[in-house]
């Protein structure tokens, strides 16, 4: 298995960051195997979502309103509300797994895939990408 462990900037703010370009290069050359995209921290999830549009507008928003950060969480350490983000990886795991079929991923036309981080607390996080061959 190839593995190497990548800095997202996230700029502490909750946002979605595109990681399908870097996950593209990744896997290039490989031939056939799984993508595992994976993020080491409690408080990320990675989605696969279409991008552009307003999804990703949209699925911030919409986590704001299932996970409000306001003072209702017994976890109660950094940010007000950041309980919540300790909760969002229930919500959006923090991992996926795309096939690849020689050398490319077998994503639909308007999947990608974006690494969601609604912690306001820590604006470098961290992603791990593994190739496991066929």
């Amino acid at each position: 298995m190839r593995s190497e462990l990548r800095a997202v900037r996230t700029g502490g703010v909750p946002s979605i960051v595109d990681l399908t370009d870097e996950c593209v290069e990744f896997v290039r050359g490989e031939g056939d195997g799984l993508l595992q995209v994976f993020v080491p921290h409690a408080t990320a999830g990675i989605a696969i979502i279409e991008t552009g549009a307003g999804s990703d507008d949209d699925l911030l928003a919409q986590l704001d309103e299932l996970l409000p950060r306001d003072d209702r969480w017994r976890h109660r350490h950094g940010a007000a509300g950041h309980g919540r983000d300790h909760v969002l990886p229930a919500f959006v795991p923090p991992h996926a797994t795309v096939p690849v079929l020689e050398g490319r991923m077998a994503l639909g036309t308007w999947q990608r895939i974006c690494f969601v981080d609604t912690n306001i607390d820590n604006p470098t996080r961290h992603v791990r990408f593994s190739f496991l061959a066929g």
